[in-house]
Formats: structure tokens, sequence, C-alpha cells
């Protein structure tokens, strides 16, 4: 079974972290809520209150994919994680999925991961770091990155990395499920 951590802070967009875990748990994928806040219980942008899964000190094994949701400041914490920037790094390094949505893909500029690939965000939230190709795309796949724009895109998202992890068909299959036009 693929496994996934869905990283989590304060401030996150509920949105998009939470429609990453819906359809892929739908998809049948491992899917562990990881806080980074030193609890488990946390507040997202929309004051919704969310109970992870475990703490990122916490975590034992490696995961097929890391996903970093945005919102703010959940994406300023997601930044300033040291932990998460060394997970993050070794997943990439090992040529495995990293993917991040909204403002969250500046934590994957400043870690270096997009100065040569196609990468989309939020508007504005890569201006100034190093991208190869900024996209406007509802989703961006480059490599072992996947990007994409915000709240609007989360299920275009979600069902991306549901094509990646396992395949087409079963990302086709969820958007069925959930009546979402292909």
């Amino acid at each position: 079974m693929r496994s996934v951590y869905v990283f989590c802070a304060d401030g996150f967009e509920e949105v998009e972290g939470l429609t990453a875990v819906d359809l892929l748990r739908r998809a049948g994928v491992s899917v562990t809520m990881v806080s980074i806040m030193g609890r488990t219980k946390i507040t997202g942008a929309r004051n919704i209150s969310v109970n992870t899964d475990i703490l990122i000190e916490d975590i034992k094994e490696e995961a097929d994919m890391l996903v970093l949701p945005g919102g703010m400041p959940g994406t300023n914490y997601l930044r300033d994680h040291e932990g998460l920037a060394e997970l993050l790094k070794k997943q990439y390094e090992a040529g495995k999925w990293v993917a991040a949505i909204c403002a969250a893909p500046s934590v994957f500029g400043g870690l270096g991961f997009l100065k040569d690939r196609k990468a989309t965000s939020y508007p504005g939230c890569l201006d100034g770091i190093p991208v190869g190709e900024y996209i406007e795309e509802p989703v961006a796949v480059d490599g072992n990155v996947v990007t994409s724009r915000g709240v609007g895109t989360a299920i275009a998202f979600a069902l991306k990395l549901i094509e990646v992890l396992i395949s087409k068909e079963k990302a086709d299959e969820i958007a069925a499920s959930i009546v979402y036009p292909v």
C-alpha cells in the first residue's frame, strides 16, 4: 500500500490539506496527517480545529510522498521547521515524490527544488524564487515534484497525487465517485 505524510501547521489551508487526505484515502492510500506544532491538535487558517495523527518527531518510517498544504501562517511554519526541511531534502534527493499547493511551493523553492523545474503556486508566492518555468496551470508535475495553485485547484491536485502514486485509471475512478468533471 502506498503511504503519504501530509504536514500540517497552525494556519494551514483546511480545504487544501483535507481534500488531499480525503481523496487519497478514498483511493486506498495510507495517509498520515503530521503536526509540526508539538501537539496533535492544530487550528487551520479558517479557525477549524483539526486533530492530526502524529507529531513529526514520531515519524518512524519513510513515505512514498510528502505533501504540504498552503495557507498562512501555516506555510511560514512549514518553511521554518528544520526537521521538516531535512525530511523534504532526503525525500527529494532520493527521487521520491514531494507535493505542495498554494503558498507551500515556496518552501520547495527555498530548498532549491524548483530551480530547473516547471512549477505553479498561488499567484505571487514564487516571486523572487528561482523556478525553471512558472506555469499558470492548475497542477504542475515535473520529475518527482507536484505543485498546485490553491483552494480552487485542491481537487485537481489531490487527483493528480492519486494518478502519480497509483494510476490515471484510479484517479478517474475517484473523480467519478465524487462527481468531479473530467
